[in-house]
């Protein structure tokens, strides 16, 4: 890749952008620059298309799964080796606390390793319909996707798309975040080095702004694509995928309840909710954010939250005792921090966040906040807040409970906190919500699909399911 520059991987090759553009990277806890990356182009987007397109219409690659699996073990196994390195640069450049970082940089392991094994599972079907006449039903790759993911996870994110993609046969032009460039560049730097990786399979573009993106969505040339990040982008991708009829998956938005019944271990409660509202400043797709208490303990709930919350230790993510690192940049603290105090209308601020002070004070850090809501309007409630907010609301029966849970234009993610596991699974079956925990938040794995209802999207990424959307079926009849 070379130590001057990040650069794009376009064709099996490490280059600059078409047009000579590049940009810094910050560490958000600092202030400082980490690097210089290439800034693609749509120019870079025709090239890595092209090369997608070709390696997967002309070569061998889609037939070969031994090979696809091969790949996908290599990649994990050179991940492995350069882990603790990986980890700490994904912590300086987007804030992650070093112990989240090492873990993201272990699931995305995990996960190459799990599709490395579905990659020589894909079995058809056939069927004697009548005497003589027989139909074979193939699964085959879907062709080029279009790999879209946000700068919140960035390998997991990466690596949740790709490995299946590898896995079902498909090649990839990957649009990767430009907050994370740095350590995105340095995954690549070790996908590069496998060997048996074909040339153009795989491509990897960063863009400052958004003509790369639209192009990958609107090309004729590109036969999907796999986006993470926000509901309002998700819509605009579906609409343009519309018109050449390209399939999606769309992983968007949350805004997660956190459903606490009577019988509720409140400690527990209490300690595992906190960690899942403030796990990477909040900044998580499924992240801990409404928290709908029964009324005989909400009282005895919101002290144990404000007290877990006020303890959180603010700090720079490379400190193993930091709890809670910057967010991504001091505009995200700013809006944040506004949502909070547009929410003092039909609202009480139990904790108000506070900006970074001292040796902080250059970073992009906010300190939790906690918010007794009463009005349905609230902004807490509905918006992602993506930030670390809890809000806190009330409820008398299971019912009413189901029904605040559910009063929310999103379905990503919910948890149901009970003693009684029969309660609670009747709650969680009720909750409108790809993924509901019981009695634990943002439990994630390679084996356990996850997605949205509702608008936070579309498909499922993750298990079978994961490398069932970049598979399609074709028919193939014939008669003796």
């Amino acid at each position: 890749m070379g130590n001057d520059i990040a650069k794009l991987w376009i064709d099996g090759e490490w280059r600059r952008a078409s047009n000579g553009a590049s940009a810094s990277s910050i560490n958000p806890g600092t202030g400082e620059t980490i690097g210089e990356f290439a800034d693609a182009c749509v120019e870079d987007a025709v090239a890595a298309i092209a090369a997608a397109r070709r390696t997967f219409d002309a070569g061998s690659w889609s037939r070969q799964p031994r090979l696809r699996a091969s790949v996908l073990l290599e990649l994990a196994d050179r991940l492995e080796r350069v882990r603790p390195q990986l980890a700490w640069d994904l912590a300086r450049e987007n804030g992650k606390p070093i112990r989240d970082a090492m873990h993201e940089v272990a699931g995305a392991i995990s996960e190459l390793r799990y599709y490395a094994g579905l990659a020589r599972n894909l079995f058809g079907r056939a069927i004697e319909l009548e005497p003589g006449l027989n139909t074979l039903l193939r699964r085959e790759p879907v062709g080029v996707v279009g790999i879209i993911v946000p700068w919140n996870a960035p390998i997991a994110l990466v690596v949740r798309s790709l490995a299946p993609v590898i896995a079902a046969g498909c090649t990839a032009v990957v649009k990767a975040a430009p907050q994370t460039a740095i350590v995105n560049a340095k995954v690549f730097e070790q996908l590069a080095g496998v060997e048996d990786l074909p040339r153009g399979a795989v491509n990897m573009l960063v863009e400052t702004g958004s003509g790369v993106s639209r192009y990958l969505v609107s090309s004729p040339d590109v036969d999907m694509i796999s986006y993470t990040g926000s509901t309002e982008v998700g819509k605009l991708i579906m609409e343009s995928a519309a018109k050449t009829l390209k399939r999606v998956n769309l992983e968007l938005g949350g805004s997660a309840p956190c459903v606490v019944l009577d019988d509720a271990d409140l400690d527990a409660a209490a300690q595992g909710i906190v960690r899942a509202a403030i796990s990477h400043a909040g900044q998580v797709c499924v992240a801990a954010s409404r928290v709908i208490a029964h009324r005989s303990i909400a009282d005895a709930l919101e002290t144990k939250l404000a007290e877990r919350l006020r303890a959180a230790r603010l700090g720079l993510a490379d400190d193993p005792a930091t709890e809670l690192g910057p967010m991504i940049d001091k505009k995200s603290c700013e809006r944040v921090h506004a949502l909070v105090e547009r929410s003092k209308d039909g609202g009480e601020v139990l904790l108000e966040g506070r900006f970074g002070e001292g040796p902080l004070a250059a970073g992009a850090f906010l300190s939790p906040s906690l918010v007794r809501v009463t009005d349905a309007r609230s902004p807490l409630l509905t918006q992602e807040v993506f930030g670390p907010v809890l809000s806190v609301q009330v409820f008398d029966d299971d019912d009413e409970a189901i029904a605040k849970a559910n009063d929310t234009r999103y379905g990503l993610a919910a948890s149901v906190w009970s003693r009684n596991l029969a309660r609670a699974q009747r709650v969680a079956f009720a909750i409108r919500a790809g993924s509901v925990w019981i009695n634990a938040h943002s439990r994630l794995f390679p084996e356990i699909e996850t997605g949205g209802y509702r608008e936070s999207g579309i498909g499922r990424l993750h298990g079978v399911e994961g490398l069932e959307a970049f598979l399609q079926t074709k028919a193939v009849t014939y008669e003796i």
